[in-house]
């Protein structure tokens, strides 16, 4: 790599390091703020917090680095164009495609970067999140139970609950289930447990009565027992995670996904193959964005006011390309046999950017000499 190669470069990843810091950490806390308030409305501890908001940081990167190789592109070039940088190595006879070499490297790193994260790091950090969101759903205690005051976790079901004590048990329970149109039921027990249990939270109940009245009738049961289980989970849908979703599943099992895991999902091979297509053209935007900025930025000349023309039509172009990508994802989602779409929004983009490029450097062309002038 030649030295001016290496110089570009060099300013590009220094200022990329910058930009991504920022737009990762405003992003990262834009998130942890909802779910701060989310999990501390629902009795959770801090730590939870943390770990939840830690767990979204690898989508949250991949989502902001192209956003960031964009805008470091776009600074480094204005301020070499600024300090009469970028004249002097046009006047030594760098071309546009010349210039936007070390951008296209720059690019493919980013493009590398977002290789591990969207195969890999993703899908397991969205593994370990969808995870600890059922396991966080079953601790009712926390969400709902509070001693002293009626509760109403779903429509159809109020819970009292006199004391709870040190040790997780409910004295004293009152559970009132009118959910069904036959039949209302009123449970009351001197003891009750919550267990957990892969079909989601059972309440244990001991000592108690369950008094049911039939509306159609008006007749009253009365039953006695000495120990009862209640499907909490089901009444009021804390179960444990059902199906898992595609963004959960590593990408080396979407080339064959088998009979097992599309039972898991409750999808089909074209939906696998649709959400591998999708992390293959992720990061095909990193280098894309990149060049897009350099090509714009290339159109404009040696200017004290800066190259705000230049760097406004980069914004809308990029604007555009996420429009396109946008609409591409839309009609995949609609038609998974449309999965080649995923790959059109980068190659508009390569294409603009070859466009460009050349208008750049055929505009700055030297203009070919008069008879006069050359006898000169």
């Amino acid at each position: 790599m030649k030295r001016l190669d290496r110089y570009l470069l060099s300013q590009l990843m220094a200022i990329f390091g910058f930009f991504a810091l920022v737009l990762v950490s405003v992003y990262w806390v834009n998130r942890a703020v909802l779910l701060f308030d989310k999990l501390i409305g629902d009795g959770q501890t801090a730590w939870v917090v943390l770990e939840f908001t830690a767990l979204t940081l690898p989508k949250v990167i991949s989502l902001v680095l192209p956003v960031a190789a964009f805008a470091a592109v776009l600074y480094a070039i204005n301020r070499l164009s600024g300090e009469s940088e970028l004249v002097v190595m046009q006047s030594a006879g760098a071309s546009p495609w010349r210039l936007a070499r070390p951008v296209a490297v720059f690019g493919l790193i980013v493009a590398a970067l977002m290789l591990a994260l969207v195969h890999e790091l993703v899908p397991a950090s969205r593994a370990r999140l969808a995870e600890r969101q059922a396991q966080v759903s079953q601790d009712v205690t926390a969400r709902f139970l509070t001693e002293g005051s009626f509760q109403t976790p779903t429509a159809g079901i109020t819970v009292y609950i006199r004391e709870i004590s040190d040790l997780g048990e409910l004295l004293d329970i009152f559970l009132y289930d009118a959910r069904g149109q036959r039949a209302e039921t009123i449970y009351t027990a001197e003891k009750a447990l919550i267990v957990p249990s892969e079909a989601g939270p059972k309440l244990v109940m001991f000592d108690g009565t369950a008094q049911t009245l039939r509306p159609s009738d008006g007749s009253l049961a009365l039953t006695r027992f000495s120990d009862f289980t209640y499907d909490l989970g089901g009444a009021i849908g804390t179960g444990l995670r059902g199906r898992i979703d595609w963004e959960e599943v590593p990408s080396r099992d979407l080339i064959a996904p088998g009979p097992e895991l599309l039972a898991a999902t409750g999808s089909t091979v074209a939906a696998a193959h649709l959400e591998l297509n999708d992390r293959l053209a992720q990061p095909l935007m990193a280098p894309v964005a990149a060049l897009i900025a350099a090509a714009a930025m290339m159109l404009g000349g040696f200017s004290r006011l800066g190259l705000w023309r230049q760097i406004g039509l980069a914004v809308l172009a990029l604007i555009g390309l996420q429009s396109l990508s946008n609409v591409a994802t839309s009609m995949t989602r609609a038609d998974p046999a449309l999965w080649a779409l995923h790959y059109m929004p980068a190659l508009a983009g390569l294409a603009g950017v070859a466009l460009a490029l050349s208008w750049a450097g055929r505009r700055r062309k030297a203009p070919p000499l008069t008879a006069a002038e050359d006898r000169a």
